[in-house]
């Protein structure tokens, strides 16, 4: 049937038409964003999952620059140590030199007092944006945290991860906040001293010993940590060379010079003797050794026994010997044992320098190596996200081409449905 009321053709061309607008708008809007998903309607799910991912992309870039400042702030710390401890081989070098004989140790002094200063303002100057980690004051905050990451589970969680940093033996001058100090420059390091006692009372006092023999020989043995034993021989050429007017120990003065001589001709150093109240024989160090059995030998019948040594070995015994800070070290009236015994202090200081530094070391490798991670997983999530929404735009202009083409042929399809009516007239004329 033939209608001048209802087209039908115009009405299916029409439709066709809108629809290929519709698309033809689509297509032109993926071209203008760039974006297949551009907004919640175009796939609700997709949209969702980019949001949120690049949402999480945008707090990845706030903790890259997190650890940008977290290795900032180490490198200052890092910086700082390496420094204090070139100035601790300085110092340990100066106080070397000051167990010398005839070095003028007020100089020495000086030197060193300028050191300590310096290593001072190395630590209050080894900070970050307003942090530092080697100078802390009183402060109780001494565990540090680098955000390092975020995840979310699959509930849709987040959660923030971070590099813990433990500065708690990592400060050079530091304080517990009731007097005293903490940090490894300023507190007091403690020397153990490891004592010999022969329990053998030492009798020159009454009985002298003489060395009246040519063949007259006292010998025993000390060792040193983990060297060999040494043979320690006392002789009349010991007492000579140890001071004494003849070939006879008359004091327990005398004996300990006697001792104290024999030990230096052995090349032994760092013991000293001294004969305590009870008149035995003691040796003592600030490091481990011990003694090996004493014999004695000759013909004028000198034991072992009668310069306090004995027989058999004795146990060495360790206790708390004097201590000192670094920057409180001062030697200008200190006896060449007390500078042994501060350079032992500025070593064990050195030593705990090391280990900070090198536990800053460690933090500094994980910090480059999550840096080095969290920058490619940025990358990582914008492909993903990319995967998910961003139009092929290959495909787009193919696609708008065949759209402009089926847009004309729909228009002209119309034109024909709508001019179909109008023959009509005809059949009336």
């Amino acid at each position: 049937m033939t209608s001048i009321n209802t087209n039908t053709s115009a009405m299916t061309a029409l439709q066709s038409l809108q629809s290929i607008n519709d698309a033809l708008d689509t297509t032109q809007g993926r071209i203008s964003t760039g974006y297949r998903v551009s907004e919640a309607q175009d796939n609700a799910a997709y949209w969702s999952i980019a949001t949120t991912m690049r949402s999480d992309n945008n707090a990845l870039s706030a903790v890259s620059d997190s650890l940008g400042i977290g290795a900032a702030t180490v490198d200052a710390a890092y910086t700082g140590l390496n420094s204090a401890k070139d100035m601790l081989d300085t110092i340990k070098a100066k106080l070397t030199t000051a167990t010398s004989d005839g070095v003028d140790k007020a100089k020495v002094q000086s030197e060193i007092s300028s050191l300590q200063g310096q290593l001072q303002t190395i630590a209050e100057s080894a900070s970050f944006s307003g942090q530092n980690w080697l100078s802390t004051g009183s402060s109780s905050a001494l565990s540090k945290e680098i955000v390092s990451s975020i995840a979310r589970d699959g509930t849709g969680s987040l959660t923030v991860g971070s590099i813990a940093v433990d500065i708690t033996n990592v400060r050079l001058f530091s304080d517990d906040g009731a007097g005293t100090d903490t940090g490894i420059l300023n507190k007091t390091i403690d020397l153990t001293k490891y004592t010999n006692t022969s329990g053998v009372a030492a009798t020159v006092e009454t009985s002298a010993v003489s060395f009246a023999a040519a063949d007259d020989l006292v010998t025993f043995s000390v060792k040193q940590g983990g060297g060999a034993a040494k043979t320690v021989e006392i002789t009349d050429q010991t007492l000579a060379d140890a001071g004494l007017s003849d070939t006879s120990i008359r004091s327990n003065a005398d004996l300990a010079a006697v001792l104290t001589q024999a030990l230096k001709d052995a090349d032994i150093t760092g013991i000293d003797v001294s004969v305590d109240g009870s008149d035995n024989i003691v040796f003592s160090s600030t490091d481990t050794f011990s003694l090996g059995d004493a014999a004695a030998s000759g013909t004028t019948g000198i034991t072992a026994a009668s310069l306090g040594l004995a027989a058999t070995a004795t146990t060495t015994s360790s206790a708390s010997a004097g201590a000192a800070a670094v920057d409180t070290i001062d030697i200008t009236s200190a006896s060449v044992t007390d500078i042994k015994n501060y350079i032992k202090v500025v070593d064990e200081a050195l030593s705990q320098v090391t280990s900070a530094a090198s536990s800053l070391g460690a933090v500094q490798n994980r910090i480059d190596m999550q840096s080095d991670f969290v920058s490619k997983l940025m990358d990582t999530v914008s492909e993903g996200v990319g995967s998910l929404v961003d139009a092929d735009m290959t495909e787009e202009s193919t696609r708008l081409k065949a759209l402009q083409t089926q847009q004309q042929l729909g228009v002209q399809a119309l034109s024909i449905a709508n001019s179909s009516s109008q023959s009509l007239l005809s059949l009336f004329r």
